[in-house]
């Protein structure tokens, strides 16, 4: 499956695409039907592409940011990067103009590759003028900011380069522990860092994770979550260039259920927020019970899901066992390369997170810290060696999340250290604990509990419009809109009842004594999820500020 002798993700790229050259790579959507492209044509499209950076001047270490959503060009670019020895710096689609800036000054970035005209328009006069722009798609509009190359352009004037040259006989040299990306955080708790993985991290995780979890060469791997997120960039593009198997491109988090439907992938890698989904569909259509209901939703063939970013709700978990179908459990940070430890197709257990990685070490400090050391630790926040020496210390990366591991090695993950809430009385709680009991009850949507400084919990509770609305029906609660639906006595003391219910089995001091339900989600829209949808605690706190203090009056 691995060339044994590739030491980057250039040298496994080259030996897959040569190995393999006339089998279908990757599947995408093009002209309203989706397509294949042999390892071949990727090869060679990607060569052309190291000839147009190496032609506008991109050397060894160089960055090159990258603003789009999942396409074809992505994973173009992506190789492209690095066999001209470059360093990928990808961004997230969705930030705004300013965040996308901070990113490519930051990251001293000598090229900027954008989609299109909206991502180019969102940067405007924020791009220096000394930084080349190349976008996928015309954009007329670059509202006072300096031009943007088309990407045939951008091509076609090196096709005849010395720069096209040496692409095309041998990569640059490059060795295991050359940079090869630059990943900023979510910045959940402040100011995005830029997360260093040299080929080393990532190509180790790849190979720990690829043995751990299994994968075939004759998969449909559907990829879904962004690429600019390092869940998807190890776990969807770089297994899938381990193990020879078919990339198949989602058309969008909308379009997910019809592409299966169309695919029928056997192979897909989400966040919890997308496998609540499925739960949510089959229980409205009262589908749950129903024996191959889930396979069917996902297209017939599915074999293996996993689960990473954020913690699986328990009631997930069990309709996956329950409609006996693979649903693993991961964990990991952007630091990590990212997977620290997974469920296997043998080894699993309820609520945990699974054993680490082969060649991955974990251990739990004194005040319940996890912490782990291995090959696939990054090499360190760029440009930031204050941030840096916090993190990792004595060899140890410090994680921030609060763990346990059991007598048989599992990792159980029961907190965020910087989002513990202490209570006036001096009690530590975990919110994040409290909030995956009360999404699991289908007529909470999302919830966000506070109670820092104060004498009590309260929560913000965002109710399932669809799972509501047939309780008002059969409830026959009388409302006319939205709105009233959320102030009715009788909604309210429906929701009392289901929060008492979900927060059963935790201490009076974790009880939520007073909740508000919010007429609408948060979204990373309103920035208040991250990219990979984690909770920005801080800004929904701002933005519900009036709601929170009506809680304790």
């Amino acid at each position: 499956m691995f060339p044994d002798d590739a030491d980057t993700l250039v040298q496994l790229f080259l030996s897959r695409a040569a190995a393999d050259p006339d089998r279908p790579a990757v599947v995408h959507r093009r002209n309203d039907t989706f397509v294949p492209v042999t390892w071949g044509e990727l090869l060679c499209d990607v060569r052309r592409a190291a000839a147009g950076f190496q032609g506008v001047g991109v050397a060894a270490g160089d960055r090159v940011v990258q603003v789009s959503e999942n396409r074809y060009e992505w994973i173009v670019c992506d190789l492209a990067i690095m066999l001209a020895a470059g360093v990928h710096v990808p961004v997230h689609a969705g930030l705004s103009g300013p965040q996308i800036a901070f990113q490519i000054r930051d990251s001293g970035a000598k090229v900027v590759v954008v989609s299109g005209g909206d991502h180019r328009a969102k940067l405007g006069r924020e791009l220096a003028a000394d930084v080349t722009c190349v976008t996928f798609e015309s954009c007329s509009d670059t509202h006072g900011g300096p031009d943007a190359m088309l990407w045939e352009e951008f091509i076609a004037r090196a096709e005849n380069s010395a720069g096209a040259d040496v692409a095309r006989s041998s990569p640059p040299r490059q060795k295991g522990d050359s940079l090869a990306t630059i990943l900023y955080t979510s910045g959940t708790t402040g100011d995005p860092k830029g997360v260093m993985l040299s080929h080393r991290n990532l190509l180790s995780n790849t190979r720990a994770t690829v043995e751990a979890v299994g994968t075939s060469d004759e998969d449909l791997r559907l990829s879904i979550l962004p690429w600019s997120h390092v869940f998807a960039r190890t776990c969807d593009l770089y297994t899938w260039l381990a193990c020879g198997c078919t990339l198949a491109i989602a058309e969008g988090r909308e379009q997910v259920i019809a592409n299966c439907a169309e695919l029928a992938p056997t192979v897909i890698n989400a966040v919890p927020y997308f496998y609540e989904k499925l739960f949510r569909h089959l229980d409205q259509h009262q589908l749950l019970e129903t024996p191959g209901s889930l396979q069917s939703l996902l297209g017939g063939r599915m074999r293996l899901c996993c689960s990473g970013g954020a913690a699986l709700p328990r009631h997930v978990e069990q309709m996956f066992d329950r409609q006996q179908l693979l649903l693993l459990q991961g964990y990991g940070l952007t630091e990590t390369s990212p997977v620290i430890s997974t469920g296997t197709p043998t080894h699993r257990k309820a609520g945990s997170v699974g054993l680490p990685l082969p060649g991955v070490e974990v251990r739990v400090a004194g005040d319940g810290e996890v912490l782990s050391r291995g090959p696939h630790i990054m090499q360190g926040y760029y440009d930031n060696r204050d941030a840096t020496g916090q993190a990792i210390r004595d060899g140890w990366f410090h994680t921030g999340d609060l763990g346990r591991l059991d007598d048989e090695g599992y990792l159980f993950i029961t907190g965020r250290k910087k989002e513990m809430i202490v209570l006036a009385t001096g009690k530590n709680i975990s919110p994040v604990n409290l909030e995956t009991l009360l999404v699991e009850d289908p007529l909470i949507a999302q919830a966000l509990v506070v109670g820092e400084g104060r004498k009590y919990l309260a929560a913000l509770i965002v109710p399932d419009p669809d799972a509501l609305k047939q309780q008002i029906i059969e409830r026959r609660i009388p409302v006319l809109s939205s709105h009233q639906a959320l102030v009715h006595p009788d909604v309210s003391a429906l929701y009392r009842e289901r929060i008492d219910r979900r927060l059963a089995n935790v201490s009076a001091g974790e009880q939520v004594r007073q909740f508000q339900l919010l007429g609408r989600g948060f979204t990373p829209e309103s920035d208040e999820l991250t990219p990979t949808l984690k909770l920005r605690r801080g800004i929904i706190q701002d933005n519900f500020a009036k709601e929170i203090e009506a809680m304790y009056e």
